[in-house]
């Protein structure tokens, strides 16, 4: 059985679980918390981050790596990467250095503030220590991830601004009517900015359950319904809603 080791809120992680879920993978998925996960990278045979991906083929450190792990299993009609299209690769990493790290501190600057439903939701499925851990240490934790995430007073409408600009230029490719990021089928390059866009829309199909806008404070519902209501926010909900695909993972 492949092990795939997780953070359950990592949008990063989402992409992993996505993709090997579409390719009926079967995998087992070990959940942990923030910090005691860079110990369990580690000792699996990865780097310091998740999700890691153990297989019979090997150990697979990067979500896209998990991506394209996945993608050979699929006939060449269903590829995330199809063939020689360097667009889908181009804009994946173009996402996952720039919104997925954006949208990671926002959604951390306003959760780090609301420790109950932080520590609900971030805690599913965890070994039950560390989410107990987790709880005692919550001041040290916050401080460590402030300084971690640079965290500053100016961060959140830097960050959000930039994340608009991304939103924007998504929208600006999808305007011409095409139904899907670089072209007509489904990729990657979809795949990647509906996963990295999730910490700020909270899709209901998400891979693990996230707080609902009903749920949360008005401050945090307000900003998550602007994203929504933006049209690429709208675009990487339908993209939960119409393509991800039901759980094969055994948890």
């Amino acid at each position: 059985m492949r092990r795939l080791l997780t953070i359950p809120i990592s949008h990063y992680c989402e992409k992993a679980r996505w993709a090997l879920e579409r390719a009926g993978l079967p995998y087992r998925e070990e959940r942990h918390v923030q910090g005691v996960h860079v110990f369990v990278a580690r000792r699996a045979g990865g780097r310091e981050t998740v999700p890691v991906l153990l297989a019979e083929e090997g150990v697979f450190n990067e979500s896209e790596d998990i991506l394209r792990y996945a993608d050979r299993r699929l006939p060449e009609t269903e590829r995330l990467f199809p063939p020689g299209d360097s667009e889908v690769e181009e804009l994946c990493r173009w996402l996952d250095e720039g919104l997925g790290p954006d949208g990671r501190r926002l959604m951390y600057r306003h959760m780090l503030g609301v420790r109950g439903q932080m520590l609900r939701f971030n805690n599913q499925g965890v070994p039950r220590w560390e989410g107990r851990l987790l709880a005692a240490i919550w001041p040290v934790a916050t401080r460590l991830a402030n300084r971690r995430l640079e965290l500053d007073g100016t961060t959140q409408d830097e960050d959000a601004a930039r994340v608009f600009a991304v939103f924007d230029r998504i929208a600006e490719r999808l305007s011409d009517g095409r139904p899907r990021l670089c072209g007509e089928r489904f990729t990657a390059a979809d795949l990647t900015f509906a996963c990295l866009a999730s910490a700020l829309v909270v899709p209901p199909e998400y891979g693990v359950p996230l707080p609902q806008p009903d749920e949360l404070p008005e401050h945090i519902a307000r900003d998550v319904r602007g994203f929504r209501e933006h049209p690429a926010g709208a675009y990487a909900l339908e993209l939960f809603r119409t393509e991800r695909r039901s759980p094969a993972a055994q948890t």
